[in-house]
C-alpha cells in the first residue's frame, strides 16, 4: 500500500460525565490562525487545560475547521504538550461554524448524558456557551472587557497565570464528580507518533533548505546548484492538501540529496525527520 493511515481514538464514558470545553482558536492561539506561518500558543494555556485535567474532567476541545485540517492542529496541540482530549471539527466547510459548535456540545449533554462544567474561548464562543445554559460565572473569555458582555461571561485580562491562581486560591474549581469508580481518563499529552511532529519536522526541513551555501561547494563543484535553485519553497494557506503534501515530499528528497552530498554539521537534520509518517 502506500503507507497512510489515520490515528483516532474512542471514549466510552458513564452518564454524568463532567467536561471543559475550550475553543481552539478562541482559547489558545496568540497570533492570528492556528494555520498561520509561525503560530504562538498563549502563555500558561496549557497550565490551565491541565489544571482541569488533574481535577478529573474530560477536556474537549471544539473548532469551527474542517476535519481535513485535523492532522496539523492536532500536531499543534501535540507540539505544545496540551493534555489529551476529545477534539471536535466541522464536517468539511460549513457556514455557521459556531452553530456546529453549539450542536455538538447540545449533543453531549442531551444524547450522551454529559455534563459541561466550564468553557473558554472567545467573545464569539459566548453565545454558544449560553445557548446550552452554561451560567456566566462558568464562561471564560479572553480577551478586552466589553460593556455589553461583561454580565455575559468572565473576561481573562491578566494572561492565564493569574487566571490559574485564581482558579486555585478562590474556590472556583473543584474536582469533577464521576458516578464510576472504575473509569480512567487518559491523562498526558496527545500521543501520535511521527504525527505529533508533523509542524516540528516541517519548519525544520525549510529552515535546513533555506540555508544551504551557494553554487560552489567546498570540493569546488557545483553540487549544490541544483538546490540553490529550489530554496525557500513558499506556502500559502489557499494551497490545497496535496499540494502540500507535495511539496513535503520535495523537501525530503531535497533534505536527502543534500545529505548525500555533505553538509556542514549545523544544518544536519534531526533524527528520524526522514522516517515514514
Amino acid at each position: 500500500g502506500d503507507h497512510t493511515f489515520a490515528d483516532s481514538y474512542l471514549t466510552v464514558l458513564p452518564q454524568a460525565t463532567e467536561f471543559v470545553v475550550f475553543s481552539i482558536d478562541g482559547s489558545f492561539a496568540a497570533s492570528v490562525s492556528i494555520m498561520g506561518s509561525d503560530p504562538k500558543v498563549r502563555a500558561g494555556a496549557v497550565d490551565v487545560v491541565r489544571h482541569w485535567q488533574d481535577l478529573g474532567y474530560l477536556i474537549i476541545y471544539v473548532t469551527g475547521r474542517p476535519d481535513m485540517q485535523k492532522q496539523r492542529v492536532v500536531a499543534w496541540l501535540s507540539q505544545h504538550n496540551f493534555p489529551h482530549g476529545i477534539v471536535s471539527f466541522c464536517d468539511g466547510l460549513v457556514h455557521d461554524p459556531l452553530r456546529h459548535k453549539a450542536n455538538f456540545l447540545k449533543s453531549l449533554i442531551c444524547e450522551a448524558h454529559m455534563k459541561i462544567f466550564a468553557a473558554y474561548g472567545s467573545t464569539k464562543d459566548i453565545s454558544v456557551y449560553s445557548s446550552i445554559g452554561l451560567p456566566p460565572s462558568q464562561i471564560y473569555i479572553v480577551g478586552r472587557p466589553t460593556k455589553k458582555m461583561q454580565h455575559q461571561c468572565q473576561f481573562i485580562t491578566d494572561g492565564y497565570a493569574s487566571h490559574l491562581s485564581q482558579l486555585e486560591y478562590s474556590h472556583r474549581s473543584r474536582p469533577a464528580k464521576t458516578s464510576s469508580a472504575r473509569m480512567v481518563l487518559r491523562k498526558g499529552s496527545f500521543g501520535l507518533g511521527a504525527n505529533a511532529e508533523f509542524l516540528r519536522k516541517r519548519n525544520h526541513l525549510l529552515r535546513t533548505i533555506s540555508s544551504q551555501p551557494g553554487p560552489s561547494s567546498p570540493t569546488g563543484g557545483p553540487a549544490h546548484g541544483p538546490i540553490h535553485g529550489h530554496a525557500r519553497p513558499e506556502r500559502t494557506q489557499s494551497q490545497s492538501e496535496s499540494e502540500r503534501e507535495r511539496a513535503d515530499r520535495s523537501q525530503r528528497s531535497m533534505s536527502i540529496a543534500a545529505s548525500c552530498w555533505g553538509r556542514s554539521g549545523s544544518t544536519k537534520l534531526e533524527p528520524g525527520a526522514l522516517s515514514p509518517k
